[in-house]
């Protein structure tokens, strides 16, 4: 990060991951290319990112507290930008694929959005804003996309089920 003149927040936030779930998604791209198992090559990237949002980042403050010795804060207004930028786009996911279907122009428009912040940072903060604008155009369309939420609507009832089949 230091070399590339990267900071070294961002690189830890965006780069890091990325490389640690490189065997993820080359199992994910191979499936994907392979008939019938792109159902499955969805399912593994979005389980590997969401261990990244919940588990891994439930242990930022343990190993930020241990690796100066002492209990403590993290110190995060220095990086409100970041974490908003993480935050948007992991709420974005969940809408777009919340509709059990993943577009190309949606998977494009997030790599473009995250390309250029990465190589613009100091363009962080309108890209933020397109991405709250883009969650927001995406709920405000939900009327008259029938589906954009089928998520919200078929988890409640499969949760149901399962908890049927335990009670019986």
């Amino acid at each position: 990060a230091v070399t590339f003149g990267i900071s070294t927040f961002v690189f830890v936030q965006w780069v890091a991951p990325f490389l640690s779930e490189f065997p993820e998604k080359t199992s994910a791209f191979y499936w994907a290319r392979s008939r019938g198992k792109a159902g499955m090559a969805l399912m593994n990237m979005a389980s590997s990112n969401i261990n990244q949002w919940t588990v891994l980042a439930a242990m930022i403050p343990i190993v930020y507290s241990f690796s100066i010795g002492h209990p403590a804060a993290i110190p995060m207004a220095e990086h409100r930008v970041e974490l908003a930028l993480t935050l948007l786009q992991g709420l974005l996911g969940v809408v777009l694929l919340s509709n059990f279907r993943f577009h190309a122009y949606e998977a494009l428009g997030l790599f473009t959005l995250w390309f250029v912040q990465f190589l613009v940072p100091h363009w962080r903060e309108e890209v933020a804003v397109i991405y709250a604008v883009w969650i927001v155009v995406e709920l405000i369309s939900t009327p008259w996309r029938p589906g954009r939420l089928e998520a919200f609507v078929v988890f409640p009832k499969l949760w149901n089920r399962i908890a049927e089949r335990e009670t019986a």
